[in-house]
């Protein structure tokens, strides 16, 4: 039996899932932690790694290696995203962040990052043709997927967190802000050729941001288990209601939307833009949603080599 330990060292959030991975090749999700460090925060054009956002990282790996250091036989698949890749001080935080806690982290291109999205989603749920869209702090994956095989994908480097400081003003949403954001998403779309062919097609949400879509129709539902969103689907109509509560609101009253946590208040907005415009520009009918992205898609990976 392997202790497969993932971690998503991500441009918001960095999260950890270990499971057992037992030797007839059934596995056992056994622990999940999170935390919202911010990592991108303040990077700016320069794409400079702050040091209170690094510290903060540091600070919940050392919370990780915690909770499986005293685990048997780990394998473990530390990899990190957007703001890291992006970071010019990139080697000096990884360097710094191995010798406070031991662990090797490796970061993958934005192609490989929508192609653990792809395994994670296929893996675990019946779609066949879609646009699968992971909207993270500082990039947003999207796959364009035909009979489950990957027709084109591309990594833009921009999520909710860069866009938020480079277009909002998280108290308060101004119309004029708000026109220029999503005038710039759709400038972005119109120069992503393949995109035209997947119009009509449903799309696979995926990342905070686009969960929390799902989450605060399932509060407002008063669905039972409303984080349990893997599956949910809303139409165009569920989705256009929620994202125009969300920007109706200012900060204060952001935080107390049921179904949206607090640390996410401030970029919601900038994070809701990429999927609302999207499901605009394919004319898309609904989302699905997925909680499995990025780190289920390494233990799908890890499987296969296993049976190898």
């Amino acid at each position: 039996m392997e202790n497969l330990v993932v971690i998503d060292l991500g441009s918001n959030s960095v999260r950890m899932t270990i499971t057992e991975v037992h030797d007839d090749g059934t596995t056992k999700v056994v622990a999940q932690e999170k935390d919202m460090v911010r990592l991108s925060e303040d990077m700016g054009p320069e794409k400079i790694l702050q040091d209170d956002a690094m510290a903060r990282t540091i600070e919940a790996m050392k919370k990780f290696v915690k909770t499986f250091k005293s685990l048997p036989n780990v394998h473990l698949h530390a990899v990190a995203t957007a703001a890291t890749r992006q970071a010019k001080n990139q080697s000096e935080f990884l360097t710094n962040l191995k010798d406070a806690t031991g662990v090797e982290v490796k970061v993958i291109s934005g192609e490989q990052e929508a192609y653990y999205d792809y395994l994670g989603v296929t893996n675990t749920l019946p779609v066949v043709n879609a646009v699968i869209m992971d909207t993270g702090g500082a990039s947003i994956e999207l796959i364009f997927m035909l009979q489950r095989r990957i027709q084109n994908l591309i990594s833009i480097p921009m999520g909710s967190v860069s866009l938020t400081e480079t277009y909002l003003d998280p108290e308060h949403i101004t119309a004029p802000a708000l026109f220029k954001l999503t005038t710039a998403m759709d400038r972005l779309y119109n120069d992503i050729w393949w995109l035209d062919k997947a119009r009509n097609l449903p799309i696979v949400a995926l990342g905070g941001s686009n969960r929390t879509l799902a989450k605060i129709e399932r509060r407002r539902a008063k669905t039972p288990h409303f984080e349990n969103i893997h599956g949910f689907r809303m139409s165009t109509d569920q989705v256009n209601r929620v994202f125009s509560t969300v920007i109706g609101a200012d900060l204060t009253e952001r935080k107390e939307i049921p179904g949206l946590s607090k640390d996410r208040a401030d970029i919601i907005v900038g994070g809701m833009v990429p999927i609302v415009n999207l499901m605009r520009f394919l004319d898309s009918d609904r989302i699905t949603f997925s909680q499995s992205g990025l780190r289920e898609g390494v233990l799908y990976e890890r499987l296969h080599e296993m049976k190898r």
